[in-house]
């Protein structure tokens, strides 16, 4: 198992008053020369955004944009006509596919806090897609819940490209296998909140680990924890 870690303290940062982000790759004002990606992991943000801030109207082309809201309230407002309210355990992805534009803001009292991922497609240009769906943290307890997949089905999302996201959340003490098909497949694993070990690397909270060369990944629960698991190609083919 070959594995690359991804400290918090060392994830880039911008400030800008309304919004703090932390990336674990070179976006927007940060670049590292040796962190523009993981595999077809293309950007992995962690923002916070305050009341009645966001972002305005813009485009995206060809992206797999997932959101996933931690703590706050937020809309969605798209080009395609979509309108919605995203709240703490939802989970929404774009096909941005051939163009779309899209808003979202902070419609809450409390400051936003969601995940921003990217991951390159599989196909280019393809029609638009949005969806959301709603993860409740009690609803998740002990399980490792499946919310993005390349299978459709209508329990998670679907996202062009051959890529599986899941959250867990377990109790201290609970240990748990992890098993994929290893060919031209990594694993990035994002610890929300808790404190975890996967094969003898641990992980506080915030922390990356990339894993690759492997096909079955063990991870114990030193304290209540939540965590993301992203499976995705290595190479674009």
């Amino acid at each position: 198992m070959q594995t690359h870690y991804y400290p918090a303290a060392e994830r880039g940062t911008k400030d800008i008053g309304w919004l703090q982000s932390n990336f674990f790759f070179s976006f927007s004002d940060y670049y590292h020369p040796i962190k523009s990606a993981f595999g077809t992991l293309f950007a992995f943000n962690d923002d916070y955004v305050q009341p009645g801030k966001g972002f305005g109207i813009h485009p995206h082309i060809n992206m797999e944009i997932i959101s996933i809201l931690l703590t706050g309230k937020m809309n969605h407002k798209d080009s395609m006509g979509y309108s919605t309210v995203i709240e703490p355990g939802g989970v929404q992805i774009m096909s941005a596919g051939s163009g779309l534009k899209h808003e979202e803001y902070n419609i809450g009292e409390d400051k936003v806090n969601f995940l921003q991922i990217w991951i390159l497609p599989k196909l280019q240009n393809i029609i638009p897609r949005y969806q959301q769906r709603a993860f409740p943290k009690e609803k998740r307890r002990n399980q490792l819940k499946t919310i993005i997949s390349y299978e459709e089905g209508l329990e998670h999302c679907w996202i062009n490209q051959n890529s599986k996201l899941l959250l867990g959340y377990f109790d201290a003490g609970k240990n748990l296998d992890y098993s994929f098909n290893p060919v031209n497949k990594c694993l990035f694993i994002f610890l929300i909140e808790g404190s975890i070990n996967i094969n003898g690397n641990n992980l506080p909270a915030r922390d990356g680990l990339g894993i690759w060369d492997t096909d079955t990944i063990n991870i114990s629960c030193k304290a209540e924890s939540q965590f993301l698991i992203i499976e995705t190609p290595v190479n674009q083919k």
